[in-house]
Formats: C-alpha cells, structure tokens, sequence
C-alpha cells in the first residue's frame, strides 16, 4: 500500500518490496498517470532524496521510481554476504514490482543496473550516467585505506574529506586545504535534516565502502556487457575526472550500438538536486521516449 508525503517540489508515494535475501528495499514513486516506468538508481554517499527534481521533471512522460540503495533510508542494511550481486537482487525486485522497464543509473547506482542488464531480459532501455568503471586500474583505490582507518576510528568526517579528494569528483575538495576542510565538515555532519525521509550525510559517509567494494569486484568486466540487448545510452559531463572517459570508451567498445553524449557543463552529480537536473531530465526524457 502507497503512502503519500509532500516535499518542497511535489508529491510522492512510498513503498517497499522484499529483495531476494529477504532485505526491504524502499522506494519512492513519483507521478500518478499511466506513463512508461522509469527507476532512476543514485550513486555513492547519496539516497533517493538527491533524485526529487529529476524524479518530479519526468514525472509528464513517466511514472518514476526512485530506491533508497540497501544500507540507507527506507532499505534494509547491507548485510554480512553483501557483493553486487544483493544490490542486482534488490533492482530486479523493484522492477519487478513496479513493472518499469527503463533504468537511468548514475555513478555505481550505472555499475549496478549494466550488472543487471546482464540477468534481466524486461529491462528495454538504460542510461548510465559516468558509471565508475575500472579498467586497467583506471579507477585509483590508492586512498581507501585511510578512508577505512578513518572511518573505523570514528572520524567522519576526515573519512569524508579523504573520499572525496580521493575520487576528485569535487573541485572543493580538492582545491580546499584538508585542514580547512574537515573541522567544516565535521560542524555540518552533526546536523540531521528534519524531514524524516532524508538521509543525513553523517549516515551516509559509511556507505562508500560498500560502493568501493563493488567498484573492485566488477573492475575490468567492459566486455561482458557486449551481451546486453536493451537499448544502452552513455552519458558524461565536461567537468568530471577522466576516468570516467577511460569508463565510456570502454563501454563503448564493448556495446558498439551503445549510443553515447557529453554534458557541456555538468560536474559527476549533475544529475542530482544540486546539479542541473533539468538539463539531465531533457536528455533522458529524448532516450526513453524515442522511437
């Protein structure tokens, strides 16, 4: 049963459905008429609430379904077994249960539905938005050991600071010395959003191991993806790291009838409310409704 709650920009629904190890995997389901079903799949250290203008944009051609990933929100926690495959289970339940057959997914939230695609012969259409895919070591972990001490020793947010300056997805972080950065940080991770549907960063920041686990575990698989038959559309910004060209232009190879456009402009979570989801909503909204 669908409950609504408003939020700054519209109304949506939420629901959960049973993974196949038994984990509630909640959603949220944007728009009320009889259009196409779309799932739109977040990226690390972000929840379903990063998607609310991108979900509500498309909300006249598509009925839209936006998860909170396992480990975060209205899901259940990782779980001891977790590899990608739990977070492919969890994909296919919600498609599954919805019924959608399009899926735009962004960062790792990109690594997971290309898994899927590989298992699932409904999904029509997918878009994937710089899917942080290693080849060759394109994808530096170099950082993950400190960010793993940090994180076990109760420091968020240095954790926070070395991920991010880390993956250089942010200029902020990386132009922004870390002595500054961190006492700022640690300040505003102390602060919990008083909608009760939002993830705090604080929670969130725990939630990039599993993310970087699942980067190691699928590193070096571009040509199994040649075996994917739906529809593919590759996506990157202009202001984004270069590994995420390295990603594409191996996807590329892989699925030749891939077809593929750069973002003038848009940094790695343009995409999201803080982005220019507008300018994203126009593309997506070109691929799944073309002929």
């Amino acid at each position: 049963m669908y409950t609504g709650f408003t939020y700054a920009g519209g109304m949506y629904t939420k629901a959960k459905v049973k993974s196949a190890d038994g984990t509630l995997i909640g959603y949220r389901r944007y728009g009320g008429g009889d259009g196409l079903g779309l799932v739109l799949l977040h990226g690390g250290m972000k929840a379903a609430q990063h998607f609310s203008v991108l979900a509500e944009t498309l909300t006249d051609d598509f009925q839209v379904y936006v998860p909170d990933r396992r480990g975060r929100g209205m899901s259940g926690p990782h779980g001891a077994g977790f590899s990608v495959e739990r977070e492919v289970e969890d994909l296919r339940a919600v498609l599954a249960e919805t019924g959608a057959r399009y899926v735009f997914g962004l960062s790792v939230g990109g690594l997971i539905t290309l898994r899927t695609a590989l298992e699932t012969s409904t999904m029509e259409r997918i878009a994937l938005f710089e899917p942080p895919l290693s080849v060759s070591g394109s994808f530096s972990l170099d950082w993950l050991p400190r960010y793993r001490r940090e994180l076990a020793g109760g420091r968020r947010a240095s954790a926070l600071v070395t991920s991010m300056r880390g993956m250089a997805v942010e200029p902020l972080f990386t132009k922004t010395p870390r002595y500054v950065l961190t006492p700022a940080l640690a300040l505003g991770l102390h602060t919990r959003p008083r909608d009760p549907d939002r993830v705090s960063i604080a929670d969130l920041v725990p939630t990039l191991d599993y993310d970087m686990r699942t980067i190691e575990e699928v590193a070096d698989t571009a040509r199994e993806y040649a075996a994917i038959r739906a529809r593919v559309l590759l996506l990157r910004g202009t202001r984004s790291p270069d590994y995420f060209t390295v990603a594409l232009d191996a996807l590329s190879a892989a699925i030749p009838q891939a077809e593929r456009r750069t973002l003038p402009g848009l940094t790695h979570d343009g995409p999201e409310d803080d982005g220019r989801p507008l300018v994203a909503a126009q593309v997506l909204r070109e691929f799944f409704t073309a002929p």
